[in-house]
């Protein structure tokens, strides 16, 4: 079971690994040919999409309609699963237009709700918004029918195609910042016309995939199948829990639009940045285990799920936590190399940089987030996510509101550097979200204490990571020596420093006895 847990994941990562280096090629052009206070207004046109992408295509829909897949493939008929496809499909695609359609309407007041600041810049800012979010609203409709689509693969263990859909996403968005925006009177505009373009043909590569499995025939409008009706029930906790990461996001980008030009960008770039390691790894771990925890809830295999949820939490602090550490400690650097090009200025690179260095802090906390839940979610329990998410984000909202009161009473809101407070904010949530969350399942016996990650074992990734982090830290070099090198110089320079800090990191754990064995999955006899 481990080498086929391993398999789907290594499929998932490296798919989603070309997603993302995708994704980060697509930033570096946004960067080299979009100046930062233009970029304000497409990082807020984006958001909307951005938001629903995680809730749909990483969050609450899946983790809905999934675990019902689940349950009807081991327990139903093809001609009922079917049944089930077509129905979901028709309901959700009809509600999600009409969706769609209210928000293209109703973009001015969204904009003015989401970021206020807009107006005191000026109409034309606020009016470029409206029109850009116009654009990128519809794409609700396409990231859902995308990850419907994607949810059935899954179930069929097809992981590659669904995680591939992001890849196209990011190809078309390259296409359209670096060769089509030019025709457009302005240019960014191009950017959100990019993002309905993607949407259409991220669903219609997974069309043949589903005609091939035979699951695909006609939507038809039924919000009274049975299946359809399970699910809504389990979306609305949630849509509430999934996306109370992504919200406090953008409610700090929100605020962000009080603060000083360009924050809003920044805190953009930084956050892409850290989605690099939580797609890659964190992401297409929990997507391969909700399947199997699901089929395991629903073949009432408890120490089986136990068990491969365990597994889950040990991968992601072996892989997250070094990897939090060298963001934090590689910020300037990274920032250097990815974006400083064009009309990225000296000034954008240092502001990344601190945005980075506190985004830094929620990388385990959201990769803690994006496991923990699937043990609820497989269990259809989505209510237990939402209560421990309202918690944290009463305590980002309250953070932020403290920080903005603050900084306007000192008569510091439109100074740089501002934007990284909110950045830290919510680290700190996301840590006392997953650690909630954590608690939880401890507490219903669905994990034991140790079983995922002892003390010693904790203990000696934590030696590891900051021996790694004191050698980037010595060879390193600071912000201003990577501005003066030569661009091939700091690609080689920081390739050698990502190297070495990695073999360092894994060295160290070698020495202090963890061996890999200590990462296998392992089913206890009685389960099987």
């Amino acid at each position: 079971m481990t080498r086929g847990f391993f398999r789907s994941t290594a499929i998932v990562g490296i798919t989603t690994l070309l997603s993302r280096i995708t994704g980060l090629a697509r930033d570096v052009v946004y960067a080299a040919f979009v100046p930062a206070v233009a970029m304000e207004v497409f990082v807020l046109a984006n958001q909307i999409p951005n938001l629903l992408r995680r809730l749909f295509a990483e969050g609450a829909f899946s983790q809905a309609f999934v675990p019902v897949v689940a349950e009807y493939r081991s327990q139903r008929s093809l001609e009922e699963v079917r049944g089930l496809v077509d129905s979901v499909a028709g309901t959700l695609g009809a509600v999600l237009a009409l969706i769609s359609i209210i928000g293209v309407l109703a973009a001015p007041l969204v904009v003015l709700i989401c970021a206020p600041g807009f107006l005191a810049k000026g109409e034309g800012q606020y009016a470029l918004a409206v029109e850009m979010l116009r654009w990128t609203f519809p794409y609700l409709l396409f990231v859902s029918l995308t990850a419907l689509a994607g949810g059935v693969l899954n179930s069929y263990g097809r992981f590659a195609l669904p995680a591939f859909s992001s890849v196209v996403l990011n190809l078309v968005m390259i296409v359209f910042a670096a060769w089509v925006s030019p025709y457009f009177e302005q240019p960014v505009v191009a950017l959100a016309v990019g993002v309905f373009v993607g949407g259409i043909l991220q669903v219609a590569i997974q069309i043949p995939a589903l005609l091939r499995l035979g699951v695909l025939r006609l939507p038809r409008w039924n919000p009274q199948h049975e299946a359809v009706r399970r699910i809504a029930v389990l979306m609305g906790p949630a849509i509430i829990g999934s996306s109370m990461g992504q919200l406090s996001v953008m409610v700090s980008t929100g605020i962000a639009s009080l603060l000083a030009d360009g924050s809003m960008t920044w805190l953009y770039f930084a956050d892409r940045l850290v989605e690099f390691p939580l797609g890659v790894f964190s992401i297409a771990l929990a997507t391969v285990i909700l399947p199997s925890l699901s089929a395991q809830h629903a073949l009432r295999s408890s120490d089986e799920f136990s068990a491969t949820l365990a597994w889950a939490v040990r991968l992601v602090c072996l892989i997250v936590i070094p990897a939090s550490v060298a963001l934090f400690v590689l910020a300037g650097p990274l920032t250097v190399v990815l974006y400083h090009h064009g009309k990225f200025t000296p000034v954008d690179v240092e502001m990344t940089r601190l945005a980075l260095m506190a985004f830094s802090f929620a990388l385990l906390g959201w990769s803690l987030i994006k496991v923990l839940a699937t043990g609820y979610y497989a269990r259809q329990d989505t209510r237990g996510p939402v209560r421990v998410a309202m918690r944290a984000l009463g305590l980002t909202m309250a953070l932020n509101v403290i920080v903005v009161l603050g900084l306007w009473l000192m008569g510091l809101l439109k100074s740089p550097g501002a934007h990284a407070l909110l950045a830290l904010t919510n680290g700190v949530g996301a840590l006392l979200n997953a650690a909630l969350l954590y608690t939880g399942l401890v507490r219903r016996q669905i994990l034991r204490p140790g079983q995922s990650l002892g003390g010693l074992l904790l203990l000696r990734i934590f030696i590891a990571s900051m021996v790694m982090a004191a050698l980037l830290l010595w060879f390193g070099g600071g912000v201003t020596d990577w501005l003066d090198a030569p661009r091939t110089h700091r690609v080689v320079w920081l390739t050698a420093l990502v190297a070495g800090g990695a073999g360092a990191y894994f060295g160290i754990l070698w020495l202090l006895g963890v061996r890999p064995r200590q990462f296998r999955l392992q089913v206890p006899a009685a389960a099987g």
